[in-house]
């Protein structure tokens, strides 16, 4: 099913400062990796040295509540705040960063941390691209 990201954003009945074009490829990367992070975190859960995985569990769920969140907020547009997209997005790169070089550190052992370090580093290009728009 293809995404509905672009098409309500063209339903906007004002003007919007930004590319929608690359607001609404922010936004799908945004929910594709919080997807991935949570399904990342719910393998972790289920592999034998769950122990040893611990660190990654937390940063999959960190990552996938700030890029969640960070949707949701570029998903708004009455009232923008262009400071408040701009700590957002700069704090779901961060977080993606995070959890990417995490997620990579395993990705050798597990494919599930392969698939989500992939997302988070789409994101985190994804982020910045807007920021760059932003800033």
């Amino acid at each position: 099913m293809p995404s509905t990201t672009m098409p309500m954003l063209e339903t906007y009945p004002k003007s919007i400062n930004l590319d929608r074009a690359k607001l609404a490829a922010a936004i799908d990367a945004l929910n594709d990796c919080a997807q991935a992070c949570t399904a990342c975190a719910d393998a972790c859960l289920s592999e034998d040295m769950v122990a040893e995985l611990v660190k990654c569990v937390r940063t999959n769920l960190d990552c996938a509540d700030i890029c969640a969140t960070t949707a949701r907020v570029l998903s708004r547009h009455t009232g923008y705040d262009a400071n408040i997209s701009r700590a957002m997005l700069e704090a779901c790169a961060t977080a993606c960063r995070s959890c990417g070089d995490e997620c990579a550190g395993h990705a050798d052992k597990h494919e599930h941390c392969r698939i989500c370090a992939e997302a988070c580093r789409a994101c985190e290009r994804a982020c910045r691209d807007l920021l760059a728009m932003i800033s």
